[in-house]
């Protein structure tokens, strides 16, 4: 499938927008229902095994996704854990949270980059345009994380995302 993704960097400001055709509150349903992400979060060949979510201003989502595809070499086996804390939700307009990396545990280590995150979901005549808005210390943290392949993996996972909309819109 071919990426729908517009992705824009401006030294440490990384946004991405993408159009899904199915209602804004969907949309916005998918993101904030465990169930829902463990379907459709993380690139092609992986699978959330854990999915806990606190969806609520202070809340924290912590996942793992571990690469189920044996074509991936030596990622193959791998997990990669993640943290969010959220600061903000406005019912089917908007997500605000901080996003890590970490471990089983929920510790995050030092030596990786957040990103405070932005989700802005505008309904367009029944579709929804996604704008994501990742914001890093620094223009070179967000560089390592683009370095990382951070941005193909999220085209993946916005493909996905869109799979699973259809799946569930009927």
């Amino acid at each position: 499938m071919t990426s729908k993704m517009k992705t824009k960097v401006d030294g440490n400001v990384l946004t991405i927008e993408r159009d899904f055709n199915a209602p804004r509150s969907l949309v916005f349903q998918v993101y904030s229902d465990a169930e829902h992400i463990k379907q459709w979060w993380g690139p092609r060949g992986w699978e959330v095994t854990v999915c806990n979510l606190d969806f609520r201003p202070g809340g924290i989502w912590h996942y793992c996704m571990k690469c189920i595809d044996r074509n991936q070499g030596d990622f193959f086996g791998m997990e990669s854990w993640g943290k969010a804390i959220y600061s903000t939700i406005v019912q089917d307009e908007k997500i605000e949270y901080t996003d890590y990396f970490s471990d089983a545990e929920g510790n995050v280590p030092e030596d990786m980059p957040a990103s405070d995150i932005t989700l802005i979901f505008e309904e367009q005549d029944g579709r929804t345009k996604l704008v994501t808005i990742a914001r890093y210390v620094s223009a070179e943290a967000l560089q390592t994380v683009l370095d990382m392949g951070m941005e193909r993996g999220f085209s993946e996972t916005m493909d996905r995302l869109e799979e699973h909309l259809d799946s569930v819109k009927g």
